[in-house]
C-alpha cells in the first residue's frame, strides 16, 4: 500500500515544480540592451558621407548617428547597452575595406557612443583581419570614444583583465570569446591577443571575476554557423555546458548575421544570434538585414537575481538601385536606416503600404526565429513595449 508520501507525489507529479524567485525588498535591478553585428560595409560607408553633407555635423566627412538613430530611444533607455563591434577601423580618412577583410571608419564608434551603447564585444573572427597594428588601433580610439571593449587586447597583461564596471550599484563583468580566423589567425606569440572560445577558459575567467566581486556575469559569444536560423549542434553543446557548469548569467550570441531563438536553459537565458544590428551585404537576403534587441531585467532575489526577456525587432532599410541621377519610386526607401520596426507599424503615417507589409514581414518573420526553441510561455519571451 502506497503511503501518503508516495500519493502525495502520484497525484502532483514525478518531481517538484520549480519555486517562483523571491524578489529581495528593496532589491536592486538593471535592464540590459544587447545587439548583434556591427558590420559597416561600403554602402554605409557612402551614407555616412551623404548624411554628414546633409547634417555638417560630420568627423572627417562622415557621420554615421543618422544611420544609428532609429534605436536610440531603446538603446539609450537601457541601464547597460552592448553592442558587437565585428571589425577593426582604420584611420579617420582612410582608406577602408569591406568583405573580407574589413577596415572601418572609427567615426562609427562616436555614433556607437552616441546612440546609448556602454561597451562592445571584440572578439571576432575579422578581429585580426589587419593584425596587431588595427587591432590595437580599435581599442585605443573606443577607449577616446568611451565605449568599453571586451574579447580582445593589445597587450598580455591587459589579456588577464576582466572588464567589471558598476551598474545602477550592481558590479557587472563582461567577457567575450570567438573561434579563430581561418583566413588570418591570431600568430601563436601573440595568442592573448582575441580570446579564442574554449569552456575551461571561460570557466576560470568567470572565477577570477566572482573573486574580483562581479555578481553579475554576462558573454557574449561568437558561434554559430553565418545565415542559419537555427543554432547549430556544436552551439547547442556549448550551451548546455555554459548554463550548466557554469555561473553566467547570460549569454550572447552573434556572427550567424540572421536572428537565432532566445531560450531559457537550464534557468538562464541564452540568446544564440541577435542577426545583424546594421549592415549592408552586397547581395542582401532580407534576413541579413532583419535584426534584434535582446531586453532583459536584472531584479534582485533573496537567492541571487531573477532575469526577464524581451525583444525589439529592428530592420536595415535598404534603397532601391536606381540609374545616376533617378529618384527612388514614391513611398520607397530613399537612405539606409536602422529602424525599430515596432515604433514604425505603431506610428505608420506617411509610410507606403509596401513599406508597412516589409516591417510586418520583419515583425513575423523575427518573432518566429526568436521563439523556435519555446522561450514564450512559461519563459515568458515576449515583445518589448516601452511606456
Amino acid at each position: 500500500m502506497a503511503t501518503p508520501a508516495v500519493l502525495a507525489v502520484l497525484i502532483t507529479g514525478c518531481a517538484e515544480e520549480p519555486s517562483t524567485p523571491q524578489h529581495k525588498p528593496g532589491g536592486r535591478t538593471f535592464t540590459v540592451a544587447a545587439t548583434g553585428d556591427v558590420l559597416i560595409h561600403p554602402d554605409l560607408i557612402e551614407q555616412a558621407t551623404e548624411d554628414a553633407e546633409e547634417t555638417g555635423n560630420g568627423q572627417d566627412g562622415l557621420d554615421f548617428r543618422p544611420l544609428l538613430a532609429g534605436v536610440k530611444p531603446v538603446i539609450s533607455r537601457a541601464d547597460l547597452a552592448i553592442c558587437h563591434l565585428e571589425t577593426p577601423v582604420g584611420e579617420p580618412q582612410g582608406p577602408f575595406k569591406g568583405f573580407p577583410d574589413f577596415l572601418v571608419p572609427p567615426q562609427v564608434l562616436t555614433a556607437l557612443k552616441d546612440t546609448g551603447y556602454d561597451t562592445c564585444s571584440t572578439a571576432s573572427n575579422h578581429t585580426f583581419d589587419h593584425g596587431m597594428d588595427a587591432a590595437q588601433r580599435t581599442l585605443d580610439l573606443m577607449d577616446e570614444a568611451g565605449l568599453g571593449h571586451a574579447g580582445s587586447s593589445r597587450t598580455k597583461a591587459e589579456s588577464q583583465k576582466i572588464p567589471i564596471r558598476e551598474v545602477n550599484g550592481v558590479k557587472v563583468a563582461h567577457l567575450a570569446y570567438s573561434r579563430d580566423s581561418f583566413a588570418h589567425p591570431t600568430p601563436k606569440d601573440q595568442s592573448w591577443a582575441v580570446n579564442r572560445t574554449d569552456l575551461g577558459a571561460i570557466k576560470a575567467a568567470e572565477a577570477k571575476a566572482r573573486k574580483q566581486g562581479a555578481e553579475v556575469v554576462i558573454l557574449s559569444v561568437h558561434w554559430g554557423l553565418e545565415h542559419y536560423n537555427e543554432p547549430s549542434l556544436p552551439q547547442l553543446q556549448l550551451a548546455e555546458q555554459l548554463t550548466k557548469d557554469t555561473g553566467i548569467d547570460l549569454v550572447i550570441g552573434h556572427h550567424a548575421h540572421v536572428v537565432q531563438p532566445i531560450q531559457k536553459l537550464n534557468g538562464r537565458w541564452v540568446a544564440y544570434g541577435l542577426g545583424n544590428s546594421v549592415a549592408r551585404h552586397s547581395s542582401p537576403t532580407g534576413l541579413t538585414e532583419e535584426g534584434a534587441i535582446g531586453w532583459f531585467e536584472f531584479r534582485e532575489t533573496t537567492t541571487g537575481w531573477d532575469v526577464s526577456a524581451r525583444y525589439r525587432t529592428t530592420l536595415v532599410d535598404i534603397p532601391p538601385d536606381v540609374d545616376a541621377g533617378g529618384k527612388p519610386p514614391k513611398g520607397a526607401v530613399e537612405d539606409h536606416r536602422l529602424v525599430d520596426v515596432r515604433q514604425q507599424l505603431d506610428k505608420p503615417e506617411g509610410l507606403s503600404e509596401d513599406r508597412l507589409a516589409r516591417y510586418r514581414l520583419a515583425a513575423e518573420r523575427t518573432r518566429g526565429f526568436l521563439f523556435n526553441r519555446g522561450a514564450p510561455g512559461g519563459d515568458g519571451l515576449a515583445e518589448l513595449r516601452l511606456g
